[in-house]
């Protein structure tokens, strides 16, 4: 804490930011209203109030993610008219966010890469990243996928990229939530050596002790006002709580209940063992709430997951209410509240309704029809009994703050009358007031019968609220607690004193674990490209057994030239699919460009004819991509409408322009699309030059970093500087060029322009790309698969000539091939997956 002379001298430095007179509205929703903050060089200032009190919604408008309707943004003396998230990062402006802006599809490295500017990653890049990731303690490895990332790595990541510009100002929104004893030590240290060094740290909090620790001053927001600056010295803790929640709460833990020990107990876990965690015994009777405590990552989630009948395997017995019960029994009648709320506890794009009515949909109605009116009632009144802010039912639960989403988890929870309440780190992200509201909650819920098992990286949390705690270490119980044996102090010291056990996975003998580097090879984005040249290489070891002239230099030329036209139109699809979108207009696109291409490249036209044929056809392409790119970004439609209004229109053009087939191209033009070097046409040899060109532009440039970024997820990229909008048009736009790369083979294929052709490129390019691994939700594949994906497609037509099938065979081989593909590429990284989460 600073002393009177240091204060005095902080207070008279000109802040680094200023935000006078905020005001931000959601729809009828007033977020913020008239709130001012000032933030000082050198100091710490906390930012307390309840969840959807405006915290993070003023963050948003310091960070440049949220405009604000009104109220004046200064950063180091300048007025700032509209402050974006890259301007931000420019002006040294780095934020840590509550939910971790990262990019799951890409590696540690990646995200770095996109994050951190060029300049702080001077030298050796690699040595920089690990560097960056070392300081805050992060033991990710650079090539681990972000996805794979346990919560609290994923949130040392975040810390370490805005640590990495060495910010002017630095905005951690609930850093700690997700952290261990010693990463929250690691915390503090770097906060106050940042102060030290003159950053102004604004600090988001709802644990009252990190205050008193870290904090200079202190600002209270409720319901979007300012309640309230303070010098945190001159200031207790109930004046602070009273200033949060508008009164003053006369406790935060419920009065535990005593049992006598005579009653029966309504939970038995006997010797259960499964995926990280290894021979879990306890018991728990009515009114008791089972605490599970340790060093994060020692087996504590993967038990939960376990109860909730969700791990791929366990052994052991679990009796409830007398009853043995089986892992699909559990997952039936089980309610799990896990820790990654976002990811695996809400339907993000659903409303508050129907998110907490989801496990009790079989009693709102009758039999398979649900009564709109009698669910309206009974989530409204669990709702409201959880004091859940939200403007309406209707209202989509990505506009909630955490704290109100993580009682939506609560509310589904207890809709569904659970025979065992399972909760993952239950107040990770909530208010003073909301806590109290969710320990009351849990102690009824287990005085009703219900046993209640609550897993917590806050060893004080676990004192107050849990009868019997178990501590687990290594994924063993080496404490069990009861009574007055259960505090902090006995917690924390069975967790980091044991040193007895090995971890359950090292006594388990599967002989399938992966080494670390194996498990990245198989998540990597070529594993699809090495299984797919082995597939083509022995299809075409076994064709040529079959039938020797399959590689005579006629069948190779024509192979390749068909692998061309459509290998250009797959490339251009790779764009649209990595973005996270599709376009299902390139193939009557293609098919457009050849019929204008036919009133051009016929004989008797001079020159200049050909080259405005050219010039037309491919300002055609650029034009149909910005609409689609257009008509997605700022006409709202999903990438599958706007492409496919395209896709109609672009053929009802296609027979405006000739109605039968007609124009017949010049033998001079065809013959210099298809020339060729021996056997090899020269398309082909640019369409595999191109491929390698955007498989580097792809992994090198920050274009390709922005367009996996996008795909991977887009609002985590927006915050870290990525223009979407701008990304994703011009993404369209690249798609339509290389389909007019592709006509201009199929143009020399058809020799005539013929307004039915091309629409089945399509399909085929879909299958292309989704052959090469390319993911159809988006962030991740290769140019150079989609290539190969093209030749295989390619390969299958022609082995139904040379081995004397129906064109049948063809269909059927392609969609078995994708089907396989698609198995063998996801099991293939969810084996990284399992691996990954089994060495937390």
């Amino acid at each position: 804490m600073i002393n009177q002379s240091q204060e005095t001298a902080l207070t008279a430095a000109p802040p680094t930011m200023a935000l006078q007179g905020i005001s931000k509205s959601y729809a009828a929703v007033a977020a913020l209203t008239d709130v001012s903050l000032e933030v000082l060089p050198g100091e710490v200032h906390a930012l307390l109030g309840e969840n959807g009190a405006g915290k993070s919604t003023l963050m948003g408008v310091a960070s440049g993610t949220v405009i604000p309707d009104r109220g004046t943004i200064t950063v180091l003396g300048e007025t700032v008219d509209e402050l974006t998230p890259g301007l931000a990062t420019r002006m040294g402006i780095a934020i840590v966010h509550q939910h971790p802006a990262v990019l799951p599809d890409m590696t540690v490295a990646e995200n770095i890469a996109v994050a951190v500017p060029e300049r702080f990653l001077h030298g050796d890049r690699r040595a920089a990243m690990r560097g960056i990731l070392d300081r805050v303690g992060c033991t990710a490895h650079l090539q681990d996928r972000v996805g794979n990332l346990s919560i609290a790595q994923k949130h040392l990541l975040e810390l370490a990229k805005a640590m990495a510009v060495e910010p002017r100002l630095l905005i951690l929104d609930e850093p700690t939530a997700p952290l261990d004893r010693d990463s929250v030590g690691l915390l503090f240290d770097l906060v106050r050596s940042a102060a030290r060094q003159g950053t102004a740290v604004v600090y988001i909090t709802h644990r009252l002790a990190e205050v008193r620790e870290l904090a200079d001053r202190v600002t209270v927001l409720r319901d979007g006002h300012h309640s309230g600056t303070a010098v945190v010295g001159d200031v207790t803790d109930e004046e602070l709580l009273a200033m949060i929640v508008g009164r003053r709460l006369e406790y935060t833990f419920p009065a535990k209940q005593h049992t006598s020990g005579d009653e029966p107990p309504v939970l038995t876990v006997e010797g259960l063992s499964g995926d990280g965690f290894s021979d879990v015994s306890f018991t728990a009777r009515q009114g008791e709430i089972i605490g599970v405590a340790g060093v994060l990552g020692n087996g504590q989630s993967e038990l939960l997951r376990a109860l909730a009948g969700l791990a791929a395997w366990h052994s052991g017995g679990i009796v409830i209410g007398g009853r043995r019960v089986n892992r699909r029994r559990l997952h039936r009648s089980s309610a799990y509240m896990p820790a990654d709320r976002h990811h695996e506890g809400l339907m993000m794009s659903m409303s508050v309704r129907e998110n907490a009515a989801l496990t009790a949909l079989d009693r709102l109605g009758a039999g398979r029809f649900v009564s709109r009116r009698r669910e309206v009632a009974v989530v409204g009144a669990e709702l409201a009994g959880l004091n859940v802010k939200a403007a309406t039912l209707e209202t989509p639960v990505t506009s909630l703050s955490g704290g109100n989403q993580q009682k939506v988890v609560m509310a589904r929870s207890l809709l569904g009358k659970p025979d065992i309440l399972l909760a993952d780190e239950p107040t990770q992200g909530v208010d003073v007031g909301a806590r109290a509201e969710i320990y009351r909650i849990l102690r009824e819920v287990s005085g009703s019968g219900v046993p209640v098992v609550v897993a917590s990286s806050d060893a004080k949390e676990l004192e107050g609220l849990c009868d019997r705690v178990i501590v687990l270490s290594r994924g063993h119980v080496v404490a069990e607690l009861a009574g007055d044996e259960v505090t902090e102090e006995r917690m924390i010291r069975a967790a980091i004193e044991s040193t007895a056990h090995k971890r359950a996975e090292e006594h388990r003998t599967t002989g399938s674990r992966l080494s670390p580097v194996w498990r990245r090879r198989l998540e990597g984005d070529y594993t699809p490209v090495l299984i797919l040249a082995g597939v083509m290489l022995l299809l075409g070891a076994y064709i040529y057994a079959q039938n020797d002239r399959y590689l005579l230099p006629f069948n190779v030329t024509s192979v390749m030239l068909l692998v061309s036209a459509l290998g250009f139109i797959a490339l251009g699809q790779t764009v649209a699919l990595m973005t996270g979108g599709i376009d299902l207009s390139v193939g009557p696109l293609s098919g457009f460009l050849v019929v204008v291409g036919s009133f051009f490249f016929t004989d008797g036209h001079s020159g200049q004819m050909l080259v405005l044929g050219l010039v037309l056809m491919a300002a055609l392409a650029a034009s149909t991509g910005l609409v689609n790119g257009s008509l997605i970004r700022f006409g709202k439609f999903t990438p599958v409408a706007a492409t496919l209004a395209t896709y109609i229109a672009l053929q009802g053009f296609s027979y405006l322009l000739r109605d039968t087939p007609g124009g017949l191209i010049s033998t001079a033009v065809t013959d210099v699309i298809t020339l060729t070097i021996g056997p090899v046409p020269i398309a082909f040899i640019v369409l595999v030059v191109l491929a390698f060109g955007m498989e580097f532009l792809l992994r090198t440039t920050r274009w390709g970093r922005n367009i996996r970024a996008v795909g991977s997820d887009e609002e985590s990229a927006r915050r870290l500087g990525v223009r979407s909008t701008r990304t994703i048009i011009a993404g369209y736009v690249v798609v339509s060029l290389f389909a007019f790369l592709g006509a201009l083979i199929l143009l020399a294929q058809l020799g005539i322009g013929d307004p039915a052709q091309g629409v089945s490129y399509t399909l085929n390019s879909i299958a292309a790309v989704v052959l090469g691994g390319t993911s159809l939700l988006g962030g991740r594949g290769t140019f150079v698969g989609t290539v190969l994906g093209t030749g295989l497609i390619v390969q299958l037509l022609n082995a139904t000539t040379f081995l004397g099938l129906s064109q049948t065979w063809q269909y059927l081989f392609q969609g078995a091939l994708i089907v396989i593909a698609a198995l063998v590429y996801s099991q293939a990284r969810g084996t990284g997956r399992t691996a990954e989460s089994a060495t937390r």
